[in-house]
């Protein structure tokens, strides 16, 4: 998929009052980023096509499992902007011609970073900032009993752990 189509993408499913200027993404390099150096979505454009599958697939597990969100476009918030982190995790090597992790960053991290990120441009509820901190779940060895907190008080921090891996794992993306 081409740059001009995921923004076209971005543009068709996400509900119009859950969207981050498509400019403000585009600048972020949300639309060409990779998701990962080694892993699901480690070429160009990585990152929004793994979002993207992670949406739907979210969207998917809620109408089939009926899951309640304290808002409806939970799904689509979530899925969309929990790995939004990664638009300056990588940069292009062009010895190596491959992306490599960017040391050059102000703020490290994963979720902590994608929610701050995010709360500049939307208001996120409680339920979306557990969703977005807890999406790596089983990978949370080290802090396992707060993520098992957070499903007993959000069940949907589970499902958004699921949709993240069916997208990374089982999809490839």
């Amino acid at each position: 998929m081409e740059t001009r189509d995921r923004i076209i993408k971005f543009t068709e499913i996400m509900p119009i009052h859950t969207r981050i200027d498509r400019q403000i993404l585009i600048d972020m390099g949300f639309f060409t980023a990779p998701a990962s150096t080694r892993f699901h979505g480690n070429y160009e454009g990585g990152l929004f096509d793994h979002s993207l599958k992670v949406t739907e697939m979210l969207v998917e597990l809620t109408e089939k499992l009926s899951l309640e969100w304290e808002r409806p476009e939970s799904p689509y918030i979530i899925g969309m902007y929990h790995d939004i982190c990664k638009c300056d995790n990588y940069e292009w090597d062009f010895e190596q011609l491959q992306y490599i992790y960017n040391d050059d960053q102000i703020m490290p991290g994963h979720a902590e970073k994608s929610i701050i990120m995010l709360q500049h441009h939307l208001r996120l509820t409680d339920e979306e900032v557990a969703c977005i901190r807890w999406h790596m779940g089983a990978y949370e060895t080290k802090m396992w009993d707060y993520y098992d907190r957070a499903i007993k008080k959000y069940h949907n921090v589970l499902f958004t752990h699921t949709a993240d891996m069916i997208a990374s794992k089982i999809i490839g993306i």
